[in-house]
């Protein structure tokens, strides 16, 4: 039996500076827990960067050695990529310290307040920071654990995936592709969509069948006909079709440059982000906030000073007529959701993808074909590296070139640049004056990095 989250004293994370760990190592430190947490990437120098915040948080963080471990550690928690065979996993057991998943701990979380717990395939960062934005913006102070960093957040000098405020309102991502999201139980359940990711879509049906079940009031994306078929209350849903029962209707998309405009009910709306997808968000982050009190007007003054969140088509800089944006795309629909979105901004649209995890990019071969090859222009490009390969004891049987000559057989202008750090140098002879490029990858914390270095050697 886990212990209850009141006589919980002293946590450690083993894979604290994990986007996902450290949200909530945040979280409990802001509630009075004593945190600590080590890192694998703290061992090797890396993470420097979340090191530091996280201890400027009052978080002890050490490298990945069991020292942080001793018998004043009340319980462990640990990320489903860490398994039993980590030396601290194995010292924890010897000492008989609880030890418990990450999504264990955040049920517990959510059972301690008034959770809005966002769920679907693709969008739940995004539409989880629009609603916290929302929410702060009408005073209701909440609190957020969150999968990226919000801008605003970053400001204050955190990592910016998470906040604990003073209100009963808790807005977390629930997560599908562990099957965690099922450990939830929400005063409001939000579904956006349902897509081929990680799982099989029968099998993706029957996890959020049980998250519909999990929440008090199910909201869904009636525009989604997976989505739609779980439907409990249609005037609680959202929808682009005014036909469809939904209560809250978006209409009269527009995109201007970097901005998009909309309407809501007919209450007009105005993004500072790129694609109908964010439209699509926006308005799922309105229908919720509506759920818990907030007038749409409320909701579209917050959503016009939504500053984004990390690395969702985070705007790097415009040199000599290139537009750099980077994107945590990373499964077939959201590349082929952020190629569109960027398309309108300039004439070529030059997109690079660094896929992750060799199992998953199996699974998804033919899907990724089908998807990007649906979404470009004759005049766009599509460029990958290699596979992104986290450790462990995966198997190496595809790579990133097999799903560049799947598009190359529809025709594509697809190319391969195996190693990313020689793709400015291959790819500067095709950017045209008027080009947008893209970059897309997920899980390589080093990706950020990769975009500085990327803007620097554009000439």
């Amino acid at each position: 039996m886990h212990p209850s989250l009141e006589n919980i004293k002293q946590v450690f994370f083993i894979g604290v500076a994990g986007t996902g760990m450290s949200a909530i190592a945040q979280y409990l430190k802001g509630i009075g827990k004593e945190v600590l947490g080590s890192d694998r990437y703290f061992s090797k120098g890396e993470a420097s960067d979340i090191r530091s915040k996280l201890e400027a948080d009052g978080i002890h963080c050490f490298p990945q050695d069991t020292t942080g471990i001793t018998d004043q550690t009340d319980l462990v928690v640990v990320s489903a990529a860490i398994e039993d065979t980590v030396e601290e996993v194995q010292k924890a057991k010897a000492l008989n310290i609880p030890i418990i998943k990450r999504s264990e701990l955040l049920a517990l979380i959510c059972a301690s307040k008034k959770t809005i717990a966002v769920g679907g395939t693709s969008g739940k960062s995004t539409t989880s920071a629009m609603i916290f934005d929302i929410l702060s913006h009408a005073g209701m102070q909440p609190s957020i654990i969150s999968g990226a960093g919000l801008t605003s957040i970053i400001k204050e000098g955190k990592i910016g995936n998470a906040k604990v405020g003073r209100g009963e309102w808790l807005v977390i991502e629930a997560d599908e592709s562990d099957g965690s999201i099922v450990q939830y139980h929400s005063e409001i359940g939000l579904l956006l969509n349902i897509d081929k990711d990680h799982k099989e879509i029968d099998v993706l049906m029957g996890i959020f069948k049980i998250f519909q079940d999990n929440s008090k009031r199910f909201v869904v994306n009636r525009s989604h006909p997976l989505a739609a078929t779980l439907s409990t209350n249609a005037a609680n849903d959202f929808s682009f079709d005014a036909a469809s029962g939904a209560g809250f209707i978006g209409s009269n998309f527009n995109q201007q440059g970097l901005s998009i405009h909309f309407s809501v009910n007919s209450v007009p709306f105005t993004l500072h982000t790129v694609g109908k997808h964010n439209m699509e968000n926006a308005l799922a982050a309105a229908t919720v906030a509506a759920l818990a009190g907030v007038e749409l007007s409320v909701s579209a003054e917050a959503i016009s000073k939504y500053e984004g969140i990390y690395r969702r088509h985070q705007l790097i800089g415009k040199k000599n007529g290139v537009i750099l944006i980077d994107d945590y795309a990373h499964n077939p629909v959201k590349c082929a959701a952020s190629i569109r979105a960027c398309q309108p901004v300039a004439n070529k649209l030059i997109a690079w993808f660094q896929p992750h995890g060799y199992a998953p990019t199996k699974f998804l071969r033919k899907d990724f074909c089908e998807e990007i090859s649906a979404a470009m222009r004759p005049q766009d490009e599509i460029w990958m590296s290699e596979i992104f390969y986290a450790g462990g004891t995966a198997t190496k049987d595809i790579s990133a070139a097999d799903l560049i000559n799947d598009l190359r057989e529809k025709g594509i202008n697809a190319h391969f640049v195996e190693h990313r750090e020689n793709l400015v140098k291959e790819v500067q002879p095709h950017i045209d004056a008027d080009s947008v490029m893209l970059l897309m990858g997920a899980r390589d914390p080093s990706l950020e990095h990769f975009a500085v270095q990327v803007w620097e050697e554009l000439e």
